[in-house]
């Protein structure tokens, strides 16, 4: 058997098929114990090894001959067994005694010629004993107690009426036969009864004319099919006949045809006698017609046929009448009708109102001329034209204006285009459903569309944008944009109905945060496999979908992953973090100046507080007053030490400094150096100071309120404190003339402070007895003898 004659076979029994072959491999797919497939494997013999607990076991296509019990004796869980497509010639059915659970069991394709009747397990569903060399139909009356039998298929290349007998009294779904090698005594005709059965399968020979005179008869056939039909002219009438029998009760409402190959004429003939019967949906695939096509009288009677569809026709007819074919399908009085992978150029419009609700002519070469100027498919609901040569749009529209009934267009698959940015387009207005997609649309589509269009599809289209100045989709409810070009994620300013929005495989890079709040009413968004660049505008959005219900986003989080940077390519969005700070500008701003305005305030609120300007232009005046003294010859050095002591004073201490303290020093010669007369006129009193301190021994500070009053005198205590630290000895000398509160030594003044609590300092006695004490203590300080550097002396080296 080939392949083209296989597949509509499997039709009777696919639905069986999938619901116990796929649910049980699903049920147990857990462990793989229980699935063996060694399919297509060249086996010989079925293998000893099998695992014993395996529940489905397909050995199809394979060369084994024969089977045994204890092939399969051990598998006592078998459900499904597939044994199609080998070389077995006999069978016993006793080989399946201990296979109590078998529910599905294929024998087909074989070379069976008998078969050993024994009982076997009533729990079959599925018996396939078809397409086998067997004379006679293979039925036991073991088979009577099959009683959850759903399919049987069988063989047989003669039949007898009662041949069906033993299973007449089972409700069967399906009944294939196989007739493939049928043959009849001349001019003798067989019957043959089929009871209960809900659809019949008949199997003729792909390559002999139709021939086969079998009254058949059915009771309650709901669906019948018929495969390989070869008819011409003169056998055209058998077919007719063997129809007659099967299609008069009021059941059938189903009736398929499947290969045939005919002429025209004899085609005509069969739709003729089919519509006056019962049958509502007549299905015609692989057709081929031959020999000529000409003009055939048909009379469209009342018929009960609803739908009529044909597809995949083959013409070997180069030369005819095409308005021939056109005119007899344009005027059927039926509801449906679908005529695809035809490679028809036209199709012509009915000649009066036409009954059609559904017309879909897939896979043609229709062209933008079809239906044009229309008048008669006033029902028309459905029109699906994918996959056929419609290129303007605007034109599109045009045929569809006097289909005032017209819901749901499909034109998807063709070349349309649109780039009549002026033109209105002419829509039939009842149109809600539109499919354009795979189509070469651009942005301008968004101004020719329906104006009660619900549910739109534009997938697969150049569209880059969606103008923002379109107006008139207001009712539209599903959007279907993927696979374009789009850059950003529209917003729902003028979709104000939109639930659906597909919108994946665009160019999509940073998703809008706002898009759920424009879109209130969006249930569903499918906006994965695009190039998200993960960055902080896109921190945003993924915040956005954290807020709403995890079945609005669909694919998420698997299909939503980062492009770019590189650093993050292929990390899924719900893993991209990235923190606040480095998002938000204003708040990176605040965080930087903020603390630097603190700081600031702060230090000069510190330089206020310690007055460190001050210190700073001391600092600086002692810097340079150094760095004139380093500049100074050396003979001028050599004279640098000219005085015991620097005595520094308020002024308004002065006269107990000149009558008490320089006397009593002066006379111990000490010699003393005073401002009043050791500046040098000429500089400034900073560098006087400094000079005065530097050319001294010791320096001798005269303490009292007055003194913390004098900014003076705080600057020659500050050049003397740095000069102690800078010569590396002890030369300060405090004396306390009149005790100092604490509380009025002012702040910047923190050196006479920090001297006061940690040097020890002579205090003024106010009792003159113990003035002696105090000018002892003072004359001390002066015990070590130094000589002098004066102007007179030599350098010691």
């Amino acid at each position: 058997m080939t392949k083209d004659k296989e597949s509509p076979i499997r039709s009777c029994h696919f639905v069986y098929i999938v619901a116990l072959v796929f649910g049980t491999i699903i049920q147990f797919s857990v462990e793989s114990e229980f699935v063996v497939d060694m399919s297509k494997t060249s086996l010989l013999h079925v293998p000893k090894d099998l695992p014993p607990k395996t529940k489905v076991l397909d050995l199809s296509q394979n060369n084994i001959s024969e089977l045994h019990l204890s092939d399969v004796s051990f598998l006592s869980g078998l459900k499904v067994l597939r044994l199609s497509h080998n070389r077995i010639q006999g069978l016993d059915i006793s080989i399946f005694k201990f296979n109590h659970d078998l529910e599905y069991l294929d024998l087909s394709h074989n070379q069976l010629q008998k078969i050993s009747c024994h009982p076997i397990t009533t729990s079959l569903k599925h018996l396939d004993l078809s397409f086998n060399d067997f004379d006679a139909l293979p039925i036991c009356k073991e088979f009577g107690n099959l009683t959850q039998l759903n399919f049987l298929g069988l063989t047989a290349a003669k039949l007898q009426q009662l041949d069906l007998l033993p299973v007449a009294h089972l409700h069967l779904s399906c009944i294939l036969l196989d007739l493939e090698d049928y043959y009849m005594k001349e001019n003798k005709k067989e019957s043959l009864q089929i009871l209960n059965t809900e659809k019949l399968h008949l199997v003729f020979h792909p390559n002999s004319f139709f021939s086969v005179q079998v009254n058949i008869s059915v009771k309650s056939l709901g669906s019948l099919q018929l495969t390989n039909i070869k008819l011409n002219d003169d056998n055209c009438q058998v077919l007719l006949k063997f129809l007659s029998g099967l299609t008069g009760g009021p059941t059938l409402l189903n009736l398929t045809l499947n290969h045939m190959k005919t002429t025209w004429k004899c085609l005509v003939k069969v739709f003729q006698f089919l519509w006056p019967k019962p049958v509502e949906y007549l299905n015609i695939y692989n057709l081929t017609i031959v020999e000529k096509i000409e003009d055939e009288v048909f009379t469209y009677y009342k018929t009960t046929l609803k739908a009529l569809k044909i597809e995949d026709i083959t013409n070997e007819v180069f030369i005819f009448s095409q308005a021939a074919v056109y005119r007899l399908f344009s005027e059927m009085n039926i509801l449906m009708l679908t005529i695809s992978d035809t490679r028809f150029i036209h199709m012509l419009c009915p000649q009066g109102p036409s009954t059609f609700k559904f017309l879909n002519f897939t896979q043609n070469a229709l062209t933008d001329s079809v239906f044009q100027n229309c008048g008669t498919l006033i029902r028309l609901e459905t029109l699906i034209l994918q996959k056929n040569e419609l290129k303007d749009l605007f034109k599109t529209s045009l045929m569809t204006k006097d289909m005032l009934s017209l819901e749901t267009l499909d034109v998807s698959w063709n070349s349309l285009e649109y780039d009549r940015y002026n033109g209105n387009c002419t829509w039939a207005g009842s149109i809600v459903v539109l499919n354009l997609s795979s189509n070469a649309l651009t942005d301008s589509v968004f101004r020719c569309l329906p104006p009660r269009i619900k549910v739109l599809d534009l997938h697969n289209n150049r569209i880059r944008s969606i103008p923002k100045d379109v107006t008139g989709l207001g009712t539209l409810q599903e959007l279907n944009l993927a696979s374009n070009s789009l850059a950003h994620l529209p917003g729902c300013g003028i979709f104000s109905s939109l639930s659906i929005l597909i919108i994946d495989y665009n160019s999509i890079s940073n998703p809008s945060a706002d898009f759920f709040q424009s879109c209130q009413k969006i249930r569903s968004l499918k906006a994965g496999n695009n190039p998200f660049q993960c960055s902080c505008e896109l921190r945003e959005f993924i915040q956005s979908v954290g807020q709403v219900s995890s079945e609005v986003v669909e694919g998420w989080p698997d299909s939503y992953k980062c492009d770019y940077p590189e650093s993050y390519k292929g990390t899924p969005l719900k893993d991209f973090h990235v923190s606040e700070l480095s998002c938000n500008t204003a708040l990176l701003i605040v965080t930087i100046v903020v603390p630097g305005l603190v700081l600031a305030v702060t230090v000069t609120v510190l330089c206020i507080y310690l007055d460190l300007p001050w210190y700073l232009r001391m600092v600086c005046q002692w810097t340079q007053t150094r760095r004139r003294a380093r500049n100074v010859p050396s003979e001028e050095l050599q004279r640098t030490l000219q005085f015991h002591a620097f005595i520094s004073y308020s002024e308004h201490d002065s006269a107990w400094v000149k009558n008490e303290l320089v006397p009593c020093l002066e006379k111990e010669n000490i010699r003393i150096c005073l401002h009043e007369r050791n500046f040098v006129a000429g500089k400034s009193i900073v560098e006087n100071i400094i000079n005065c301190i530097e050319k001294s021994y010791k320096s001798i500070f005269v303490l009292s309120p007055n003194f913390v009053q004098s900014e003076w005198c705080h600057y020659e205590l500050y050049f003397a404190h740095h000069n102690l630290f800078h010569e590396g000895s002890n030369n300060l000398i405090l004396i306390l003339l009149e005790p100092i509160p604490q509380n009025t030594i002012p702040d910047r003044y923190h050196k006479l402070r920090a001297l006061m609590a940690q040097r020890t300092y002579l205090e003024w006695p106010k009792e003159k007895s113990k003035h002696g004490l105090f000018w002892a203590n003072i004359r001390a300080a002066f015990n070590i003898k130094l000589r002098l550097v004066t102007e007179n002396d030599d350098v010691k080296g």
